[in-house]
C-alpha cells in the first residue's frame, strides 16, 4: 500500500515538474522537490522499490533542471 501511495506522489511531482521545464518556470521545481523526497521516503518504508525509485527519478530530473537554470529559471 505505500509503494501505490508513493507512486501516487511521484506522478504528483512528475505533473508539477513537466511545466517546470518551460523556461522561466524553473523555479516551480523548487516545489517539486520536497514532494519527491517525501515520496521516496514513503517509498521506502514499503516493501517493494518501485515508489522510491521513481520518486527519486522524479527529484533528479528536477535537481538537473535546476542546475541547468541556476537555482532560479
Amino acid at each position: 500500500m505505500l509503494n501505490v501511495i508513493s507512486i501516487l506522489i511521484g506522478i504528483v511531482a512528475l505533473l508539477l515538474a513537466i511545466p517546470a521545464t518551460i523556461p522561466l518556470l524553473g523555479w516551480a521545481n523548487w516545489f517539486v522537490l520536497p514532494i519527491a523526497v517525501i515520496g521516496a521516503g514513503i517509498g521506502a518504508l514499503s516493501r517493494s522499490n518501485g515508489g522510491r525509485n521513481f520518486c527519486l527519478i522524479v527529484f533528479a530530473i528536477a535537481v538537473v533542471r535546476l542546475s541547468l537554470g541556476g537555482g532560479i529559471f
